[in-house]
């Protein structure tokens, strides 16, 4: 297995990326539009955060999908800044698959949002995207 593959080779690079401002009824309709799980937040193209559907799931816990008004309410209670991760970790294009594959095995997360030398956002990597490198490799 090649081991200095760099994570360019196997993240999402069109991607859904949202700012701090988006509400999170309009963040849960994206998950849901595009079958993903997890967007980075973005101020000037810089990473601040990150917000997974699950984060979103939290807060409506125990609210059915029918329900879209109970819903909304509860999403409008809610800024995005106050469910998603501030300032998460985030490697480069250029990290290697493998180092990214250490990170997840020691974190509990499963997406790490890519960034360029001038930390501008080029992709995201999830735990996915390496199970599908990991079976190519056979």
């Amino acid at each position: 297995m090649k081991q200095r593959v760099p994570v360019s080779q196997i993240m999402a690079k069109a991607l859904i990326a949202v700012s701090t401002n988006k509400k999170l009824s309009e963040v849960n309709q994206l998950f849901i539009e595009y079958n993903i799980r997890h967007i980075p937040v973005v101020e000037a193209e810089t990473v601040v955060g990150i917000v997974s559907s699950n984060d979103i799931l939290k807060i409506g816990y125990g609210v059915s999908d029918l329900d879209k008004d109970a819903l909304d309410a509860i999403y409008d209670a809610y800024k995005l800044t106050d469910v998603m991760t501030k300032n998460p970790i985030v490697v480069t294009d250029e990290t290697s698959i493998k180092d990214v594959a250490e990170i997840f095995s020691k974190q509990q997360f499963h997406s790490l949002p890519v960034v360029n030398k001038d930390n501008e956002l080029q992709g995201i990597v999830t735990t996915t995207d390496m199970i599908n490198y990991l079976i190519a490799q056979y």
